[in-house]
């Protein structure tokens, strides 16, 4: 299961999310959806760690974190039940799409 609970983020005075709350369970698929510029992958690259939210909680399993007191082991912890691949660039174009997700494995 992944729980987000009041997640935001500020990109200087422009609050791009704003208490966002989210649970996804075991095998539940979802769709994140919503015009350009609207924060869609602002929020996974939150939940990813890749870019640092400015408040919020997540939990994945058993695995609980407050961005606002998070710690480097935390962030390792964090980082080995997440993954992220980036639509349209970051890709190596001979490789499948397994390939480029294991790439960072193997460099």
């Amino acid at each position: 299961m992944i729980k987000v609970k009041n997640l935001y983020k500020k990109f200087n005075e422009l609050t791009v999310l704003k208490g966002i709350n989210l649970e996804i369970k075991k095998g539940e698929v979802i769709a994140i959806i919503g015009p350009s510029g609207t924060g869609k992958s602002t929020l996974l690259r939150c939940i990813n760690y890749l870019e640092i939210p400015d408040k919020g909680t997540i939990e994945i399993g058993k695995l609980k974190i407050d961005f606002e007191k998070i710690t480097k082991k935390q962030i390792h912890e964090l980082r080995k039940h997440t993954s992220m691949v980036f639509q349209s660039y970051n890709l190596f174009n001979n490789k499948t799409a397994l390939e480029n997700i294991m790439e960072h494995l193997t460099i």
